[in-house]
């Protein structure tokens, strides 16, 4: 079927998106269906949250400026003979591009209760990441994909390579209101990993190792639509910007929603779709030359743009995406 064809079904809020927009989603849909085999079903799901939106995908196609293409990175890929297919991870995973989360101290990746994804959503090497997004449509979408919406501390253990206890904290929420809970409880978990301080390849901070190269589209201020592009590169793009547990991205490229719960009720890892506030991860694209705030693996933000994660006005921008994780029997 072609393209004209495919968007002529599509549904019409869709098609009120631009129609640069339009194809690129469509591109991106057969990738992520093909991808990660998903089913029809699952397929229409994710399209109807795509639609309902109006604006997410890979940014703005009509002002994006992406440093380099995805050829580019697969071309990269084959003259460094880099091969992203993990079957042992694909085994423990149950799902290709996925991670086990694990302490490597005491635990073998066989002994992982939960995944994350690999690369920024859509998971796929060399695909550029997806933005636009609010925490509410992240979250649906890794439910359409049979995975959930990461607590902090698994993404957190992720970036540093040892994935740790919960340490929320949820005593200093109590009697406060969300956002002084937030607070107290990011001043504790901050202040308890400060000597510690790491990134996802190392322990101090280098430029060029990972996709924080780019640049803010002249004139991009507050953050609009068809004023900021995603000058994002693709993911995997740079081979040396994975953690010890091989994931790759957490540092430059797109931020990352995640969910942080105000007690044990709204965790996602213990199977939770109340869910709690949204935490906003890692850095992004322009950090090599403009470092906006702090981006260490376990480091957590302040309040910003702060909401439930299911609030249907929860924050997206153009350089915010997310990732998935999984729960495994």
């Amino acid at each position: 079927m072609n393209l004209s064809r495919v968007l002529a079904m599509l549904p019409a809020a869709l098609c009120a998106q631009p129609a640069a927009l339009q194809q690129q989603n469509e591109i991106l849909f057969r990738q992520l269906q093909r991808a990660h085999s998903l089913s029809d079903a699952q397929m229409r799901d994710i399209r109807g949250i795509f639609s309902r939106s109006g604006y997410i995908g890979q940014g703005n196609p009509a002002i994006a400026r992406h440093p380099a293409t995805a050829e580019d990175c697969l071309a990269k890929a084959r003259r460094l003979s880099i091969s992203y297919a993990n079957p042992r991870f694909e085994k423990i995973c149950g799902a290709k591009y996925m991670a086990p989360l694990y302490n490597p101290s005491t635990q073998a990746p066989e002994n992982a209760k939960a995944c994350i994804d690999q690369f920024e959503f859509p998971d796929i090497p060399c695909a550029y990441p997806v933005v636009w997004v609010r925490a509410r449509e992240a979250a649906q979408i890794c439910w359409a994909m049979g995975k959930r919406l990461c607590d902090a501390h698994e993404w957190e253990g992720a970036c540093a390579g040892s994935l740790e206890p919960p340490d929320y904290r949820f005593d200093l929420a109590i009697g406060v209101s969300p956002a002084a809970a937030f607070e107290r409880m990011r001043i504790a978990h901050n202040k308890a990993h400060s000597s510690g301080k790491t990134w996802s390849y190392g322990p101090a901070y280098q430029n060029g190792v990972c996709a924080a190269s780019s640049s803010k589209t002249p004139g991009c201020q507050g953050g609009g639509w068809n004023a900021c592009g995603s000058n994002t590169f693709p993911a995997g793009f740079f081979p040396d910007c994975h953690s010890p547990l091989q994931v790759y991205d957490l540092n430059g490229n797109a931020a990352e929603h995640m969910n942080l719960p105000l007690n044990k009720a709204q965790m996602s890892s213990l199977g939770s779709r109340e869910l709690g506030y949204t935490e906003m991860k890692g850095s992004w694209f322009i950090f090599d030359t403009y470092r906006a705030h702090e981006d260490w693996c376990r480091w957590r933000a302040p309040y910003w743009h702060g909401s439930r994660v299911l609030d249907p006005y929860s924050h997206a921008n153009y350089h915010l995406g997310f990732r998935c994780c999984k729960s495994l029997e």
